[in-house]
């Protein structure tokens, strides 16, 4: 296993993050499958032998019964772990029980920290924009449990450019502590982030750590085109598929991603997350497993690398649209003679 710092943080993680989304089986997570504490302990020891020492869960996977069992299965180890949990969702029908405010940001904590049996949060991540909590109530919290000791990083997850922008000026300005990472969705074939968000977490050194990136699933090639995946699969279980992207723009993305992997001997899901260790600005790679031989395989990711070649052509056949101003700064570039955007 190799190490990265999370961003321009003195903070060493394994270059795969070993996610815990799986681990309980309420609400959501009742209907696509879910671990029980036994198989969830034999997955995080498989991580854990083979280097990966960033765990990452959220009160509200299974409504805290992610943490209990991610608490549970880290027993023995939890000094040699970079732990993550995140806030914002909503816990309760009580309603100040969801949200970035400070009553909900204090309590969730406490909460998250007891279910997790542990003193600390290595990282405490919200999980997406508040539109109707304050920047100031919600980073001015954060920056709280920082200085009580029960969070030693902060991260943030699912923003806007601006909305993360905005934040970051604002704890700089009340020299609070600042975002050290960036949890957001990105594969092969949803490079979206690659428009707005790396270019800002590049300049301000954030380390972006891409969720969902075999797109669900997808890009393991277990979902043939016009044919439904496994019955045990996640995109098969699911009611309403809930990650967006082109599928018929995927599926020229995948045969790309399977011809690769037949040249190489790997499978499509190693191709897919050892393409994303080749990008800029990303520190770790949450990847996400219900079954040991899935696990192990992903872990052989950090075993070997894409050539450039092979990075070239999975950026031809995956880029993104040049939406604007992308396209007028591609043109405007030239006056100044600037040979590349950095994004």
């Amino acid at each position: 296993m190799h190490y990265r710092q999370l961003g321009k943080s003195g903070l060493l993680v394994s270059e795969l993050c070993m996610g815990a989304m799986s681990f309980g089986g309420k609400g959501y997570w009742e209907k696509i499958g879910a671990l029980n504490e036994n198989s969830a302990q034999h997955l995080v020891d498989i991580a854990f032998d083979a280097g990966v020492n960033f765990f990452d869960t959220a009160n509200v996977y299974s409504y805290g019964e992610s943490e209990q069992i991610l608490g549970k299965a880290i027993k023995g180890k939890r000094d040699k772990i970079v732990l993550a949990t995140k806030v914002r969702g909503r816990m309760s029908e009580e309603i100040n029980d969801v949200g970035l405010s400070r009553k909900h940001i204090m309590q969730s904590c406490e909460n998250s920290l007891k279910r997790l049996n542990t003193d600390y949060i290595d990282l405490y991540i919200v999980h997406s924009f508040d539109f109707t909590t304050p920047l100031e109530e919600t980073l001015s919290t954060l920056n709280d449990l920082v200085h009580q000791g029960k969070v030693r990083y902060l991260g943030c997850s699912n923003f806007f450019a601006w909305q993360l922008m905005k934040a970051l000026s604002i704890s700089e300005k009340h020299n609070w502590e600042k975002f050290v990472s960036l949890q957001a969705y990105y594969s092969l074939v949803a490079r979206d982030v690659e428009i707005e968000l790396i270019p800002l977490c590049e300049d301000q050194g954030l380390g972006l750590t891409p969720w969902s990136p075999l797109a669900g699933g997808f890009l393991t090639g277990k979902y043939p085109r016009g044919a439904k995946g496994p019955e045990d699969a996640r995109r098969t279980k699911e009611d309403q598929n809930f990650l967006q992207f082109d599928e018929e723009r995927a599926y020229t993305i995948l045969g790309e991603v399977q011809r690769i992997a037949a040249e190489r001997g790997v499978s499509p899901a190693q191709v897919s997350l050892n393409y994303l260790l080749r990008k800029p600005g990303v520190s770790s790679v949450i990847i996400g497993a219900t079954k040991p031989a899935q696990l192990e395989d992903n872990l052989k990711t950090v075993e070997w690398e894409l050539t450039k070649e092979e990075v070239s052509a999975l950026d031809a056949v995956s880029e993104p649209p040049k939406i604007y101003p992308r396209w007028m700064l591609e043109v405007t570039r030239l006056d100044r003679n600037v040979p590349k955007l950095r994004f």
